[in-house]
């Protein structure tokens, strides 16, 4: 099955983010000629869900709990069998929604958008380093080298998202990547701009960066005892 814009749904967590988020659902609508879905998680206190309405997006209002509640929400909450996540703050290139696309028709389970290899030079320099750093960690402990494991632009076969358990917060976004890889589904990573964000990030690089490097450490260690334990119950006669 060839899959079109008709079959895509674009989920984003959303947290006052009135200044950016009218220019992301600009550029969607814009690339897809209005057909793929928009989801929004939202726990703003400013203008954002109605901006998001405004712009033909389903908004899921909820208590802010943090970055992976609301973006594990956002990924199931789609009927669609494609699902692409990005941020609502600008940062990624809506533009490039089409070459996501492209690589799930060529059998792709999940394709990752890759912003440290072409420099990633409005990013922090702090920030920089530590998602280096993250993905170097990653590679190691998944066997497999990935370029970014916390990046926010993914596409997802609707099938992975259901048939895995997610269970981060903060590191939910190196985690929608870690949980595929060790279990074998198709995963591509592409090359992608990433810009300078509109307005100011909430999110602390230390207190967050120790604990995306803790849910790097902790899925791949699950992900190592699920396949040990796959392969005891497979030696023994038994499935899982």
């Amino acid at each position: 099955m060839t899959y079109t814009f008709d079959d895509v749904a674009v989920v984003m967590g959303t947290y006052n983010e009135a200044e950016a988020i009218e220019h992301v659902l600009t550029d969607i609508e814009a690339v897809t000629d209005g057909r793929a879905a928009v989801v929004c998680v939202d726990g703003s206190s400013d203008r954002t869900p109605d901006v998001a309405r405004e712009h033909g997006a389903r908004v899921i209002e909820q208590e802010p709990q943090g970055y992976g509640v609301a973006v594990r929400e956002a990924v199931l909450a789609p009927d669609r069998p494609v699902v692409v996540t990005t941020d609502c703050d600008d940062t990624y290139p809506m533009e490039r929604l089409p070459d996501f696309l492209d690589a799930i028709n060529e059998g792709y389970d999940v394709v990752s958008g890759d912003r440290l290899s072409r420099g990633a030079e409005t990013m922090p320099r702090f920030n920089r380093l530590g998602n280096q750093a993250f993905a170097l960690g990653a590679s190691l402990l998944a066997g497999r080298r990935l370029s970014d494991t916390t990046t926010g632009m993914r596409a997802y076969r609707k099938e992975v998202i259901d048939e895995v358990t997610w269970t981060e917060n903060t590191g939910l976004s190196a985690e929608l990547l870690l949980r595929p890889v060790m279990r074998g589904y198709r995963v591509k990573e592409i090359k992608i701009e990433y810009r300078e964000r509109r307005g100011e990030t909430t999110l602390d690089p230390l207190s967050g960066g120790a604990e995306i490097a803790g849910s790097i450490v902790r899925v791949a260690a699950e992900e190592r005892l699920r396949q040990l334990s796959s392969g005891v119950s497979r030696a023994s006669g038994r499935s899982v």
